[in-house]
């Protein structure tokens, strides 16, 4: 579903987003934990426990040859690995998280991945938190790896990172993130900017 944009976002935005923490549970868990927060915003009563047994997730096993990845699943398919850290996880994209708001919002998702980040912010001004895929340190990333699944080559790094954009000003993002615990962390805009697009710009929201 595309939402119709006709302006620039105003100048700055703040959201009071619940914060919530991945740890101990899901090691892995950043994306359901960061919509649950977002979801918890939107007044849907779920917690990211929910959201972990409620995400698509891509059972293929981690095979690996002479310390490297040769095989694993597709990000873009589900989950890949264990989330809650017994064994190796990795990350989720925006395909099956906006399949999972949508059972939460039915035909409220919005994919935003793509769109001009002063687009996302215009969302973020309207009262709409987005869930955003960044590093660890909001850096570019320094991990890069690749596998197969299938006949498809993964390529991506990582050092992935998923946290809730609750805000921005002209030289700012403000984040939630539920690795460090931290809520409306302040992340130089450039900086921030630099990792998201390494990350192929994904965003999620709703309307």
């Amino acid at each position: 579903m595309s939402i119709p944009f006709s302006t620039f976002a105003q100048s700055n935005a703040l959201l009071d987003v619940p914060l919530i923490h991945q740890n101990p549970e899901l090691r892995y868990g950043c994306e359901v934990t960061s919509l649950a927060m977002m979801l918890q915003f939107a007044g849907v009563n779920t917690n990211k426990m929910d959201l972990y047994n409620k995400i698509k997730k891509d059972n293929d096993p981690l095979v690996k040859q002479n310390g490297d990845i040769i095989r694993w699943g597709d990000p873009d398919v589900g989950f890949v690995g264990d989330m809650t850290g017994r064994k190796a996880g990795y990350a989720v994209f925006d395909g099956p998280m906006i399949d999972l708001i949508n059972t939460y919002l039915p035909g409220k998702a919005v994919n935003l991945t793509n769109r001009p980040f002063h687009e996302i912010e215009a969302h973020v001004a309207k009262g709409f938190p987005v869930v955003v895929w960044t590093t660890g340190d909001y850096r570019l990333p320094d991990r890069p790896e690749s596998w197969m699944h299938g006949n498809k080559k993964i390529v991506t790094p990582l050092d992935l990172h998923a946290v809730v954009l609750v805000g921005y000003d002209p030289s700012f993002v403000y984040l939630n993130d539920p690795l460090s615990g931290r809520k409306q962390v302040k992340v130089n805009k450039q900086q921030f900017l630099q990792s998201w697009n390494a990350l192929k710009n994904r965003a999620v929201s709703y309307q």
